[in-house]
């Protein structure tokens, strides 16, 4: 009698073992799916929608460089906006867009993660350049060390004749709401050397792209209520992202 006991303690141990399987399969599916099934937004119909752009990539960062923090940095930003300034926005006033589709133009402040990994079109190239002239304003951030490189090369590309200048402490874009007073009080949250801070200006000569070089501005918002990322540093993050959507709105 044993061993048909034996032999059915061995099944009800295979079955059971199959059902944890496909129970944690299904798990990794579903995390997987939150990680890496990223949607766009109905944003409602507030005065600032906050547009992230997904753009063309040479696979450096596994093409997903474009939506580090997203969506959760861009809640953070529109609910310190709300709370802080008279800009009509609610939590969820965000978009995801292809940079390579018309729908840009309709949102003139964009956020851009990981430009090291920026392999533009033809179409995305025209479409920058356009949203540039048009008066959009771009903030391009969460990239550190020879990125830049890559960013300085797409940029070239984009603006021929134009270049990345480096922005000093007093330039008027850091006290424009906000006074930010040490534009370094990040460097020991985030990797790569001293942060910097370069600009492009637009035919009027107004500085139309800010990017944010040694730097994650968005980590800061997404996380300001973690250990990780001190109340000092991040309240400097939020202050540069209110600075920088006030300039978009009034240049």
């Amino acid at each position: 009698m044993r061993w048909p006991l034996s032999m059915n303690a061995s099944r009800l141990l295979a079955l059971l073992v199959l059902g944890c399987l496909a129970a944690a399969t299904a798990e990794a599916q579903r995390w997987g799916s939150r990680r890496y099934a990223i949607e766009d937004n109905t944003p409602p119909a507030t005065e600032f929608i906050v547009s992230r752009w997904r753009y063309g990539t040479n696979g450096r960062i596994g093409h997903m460089g474009w939506s580090h923090n997203y969506p959760d940095s861009e809640r953070s930003l529109n609910e310190f906006i709300g709370r802080t300034t008279r800009v009509q926005v609610e939590d969820n006033s965000y978009r995801l867009l292809e940079l390579g589709s018309p729908e840009i133009f309709d949102y003139p402040f964009v956020y851009v993660a990981e430009p090291g990994e920026m392999a533009l079109t033809d179409q995305e190239l025209h479409n920058i350049r356009e949203y540039v002239e048009r008066g959009g304003f771009i903030l391009i951030d969460d990239f550190d060390g020879d990125h830049l490189y890559n960013l300085q090369s797409e940029m070239a590309r984009a603006f021929p004749g134009r270049r990345l200048e480096r922005l000093t402490s007093d330039n008027p874009i850091f006290d424009l709401v906000h006074t930010v007073e040490d534009l370094l009080s990040m460097a020991p949250y985030v990797p790569g050397g001293e942060p910097a801070y370069y600009g492009l200006v637009n035919s009027k000569g107004h500085i139309a792209l800010v990017a944010c070089h040694n730097n994650d501005v968005a980590n800061f918002w997404e996380y300001y209520g973690s250990p990780y990322y001190p109340l000092k540093p991040s309240i400097d993050a939020f202050h540069l992202g209110t600075n920088f959507l006030i300039h978009a709105m009034t240049h």
